[in-house]
C-alpha cells in the first residue's frame, strides 16, 4: 500500500512538472524568417486591426477565465510571398505593451506563422488587441489575421475566434 502511495505521488509530481513547463511562454523568434523588403513602388502596404482577450469575464467582472490566444498570420496567395513588417500588441487601455517584429519578416504563398499569449500571460486583459503593418505585391489577396482564445477549467470549455480587419489611417 505504502508503494502504491508512493508510486502515485511521485506520477501527479510529474505531471504536473510537465504542465508547468508546457504553461512557460516561448519566446517568439523570427530572426530566421528576417528580410529585406523589394522597392516600395513595388508594394502595397496596409494595417489590420486584430481584437483578442487575455481573459474574459465570468458570473461578474471580478470573476475571469484567463485564455490562450494563438494568433494565425495567414497568407492566402497561392503564389506570392507577402512581408510583415511590424506587430505591436496593446492592452485594454490602448498601451503598447510588446512588439512582435522588430523587422519586416515574410511568410511564403500558403503558410502560417502564429504567435502564441499563454494563458498565465493576462497583460492584455479583455480589451487586448494587436495592429500589424504588412506590404504585399500582390493586391488581390492582402493577409488574413485570425485569433482562436481557448481555455479549460475542470469540464468546462470555452473557445472563440476573431478576425482581423484592415484598418486607413
Amino acid at each position: 500500500m505504502r508503494l502504491l502511495l508512493t508510486c502515485l505521488a511521485a506520477v501527479l509530481l510529474l505531471t504536473s512538472c510537465e504542465r508547468e513547463k508546457a504553461s512557460k511562454p516561448k519566446d517568439f523568434k523570427t530572426s530566421d524568417r528576417e528580410t529585406l523588403l523589394p522597392p516600395a513602388d513595388s508594394l502595397e502596404y496596409g494595417k489590420t486591426y486584430l481584437p483578442i482577450y487575455s481573459h474574459i469575464y465570468h458570473v461578474h467582472e471580478h470573476r475571469t477565465y484567463d485564455l490562450t490566444v494563438t494568433v494565425s498570420i495567414r497568407n492566402v496567395s497561392l503564389s506570392d510571398t507577402i512581408f510583415i513588417v511590424h506587430g505591436d500588441y496593446y492592452n485594454t487601455k490602448g498601451d503598447k505593451i510588446r512588439e512582435y517584429f522588430k523587422k519586416p519578416v515574410y511568410v511564403q504563398p500558403m503558410e502560417t506563422i502564429e504567435i502564441v499569449i499563454a494563458e498565465d500571460d493576462s497583460e492584455g486583459g479583455s480589451g487586448a488587441n494587436f495592429v500589424f503593418d504588412w506590404a504585399i505585391r500582390d493586391q488581390k489577396n492582402p493577409p488574413l489575421f485570425e485569433a482562436v482564445m481557448i481555455s479549460t477549467y475542470g469540464e468546462q470549455g470555452v473557445s472563440f475566434s476573431s478576425r482581423g480587419v484592415r484598418i486607413y489611417e
